[in-house]
């Protein structure tokens, strides 16, 4: 079966940036949806658009066509005291960014009674290489269509 619209298609995806740092090995199979649903960056979608499994392909992506630039204005503090217990440094916390809209800040640093915030995703402002292997294509169900993503094995659970 080819990779079209409302396509499951499961890959092998091997992500590291210029200088040949792993992100991820790929070794661990991963499902999306194909079809516009932002579910895999749109130039990725694009070299896998009419492909089979077993398709093998290595693309470079600019940070335009990934995850953008890093914004310093993303890069923020808050006082220690009004820090939730248990979140520790890698961990996620949701505040308010400086549009207005809720957003997710990475915990960098706790010093002192300062704990130190990055709304940036940690992989922003690199150009990655994606080693793509296709494993799978299937029609993709009514269900996923409806939820827009891929569900069982390699997917999303429920």
């Amino acid at each position: 079966m080819k990779i079209t619209q409302n396509t499951a298609v499961t890959l092998r995806m091997k992500v590291t940036d210029s200088q040949g740092l792993v992100y991820d090995d790929g070794k661990n199979p991963v499902a999306y949806l194909h079809g516009d649903y932002d579910n895999l960056f749109p130039k990725l979608e694009a070299a896998l658009e009419g492909q089979e499994a077993g398709f093998k392909t290595t693309l470079e992506l600019a940070t335009e066509d990934t995850f953008g630039e890093r914004d310093e204005a993303l890069v923020t503090t808050m006082p220690k005291a009004d820090f939730p217990p248990g979140i520790k440094v890698g961990g996620q916390i949701q505040r308010i960014g400086p549009d207005g809209e809720p957003r997710y800040y990475f915990v960098t640093k706790i010093k002192g009674p300062t704990v130190l915030l990055d709304g940036n995703h940690p992989l922003c402002g690199k150009t990655l290489r994606f080693a793509l292997t296709v494993v799978d294509v299937r029609a993709a169900t009514a269900e996923e269509i409806a939820h827009q993503h891929v569900h069982g094995e390699h997917g999303h659970q429920h």
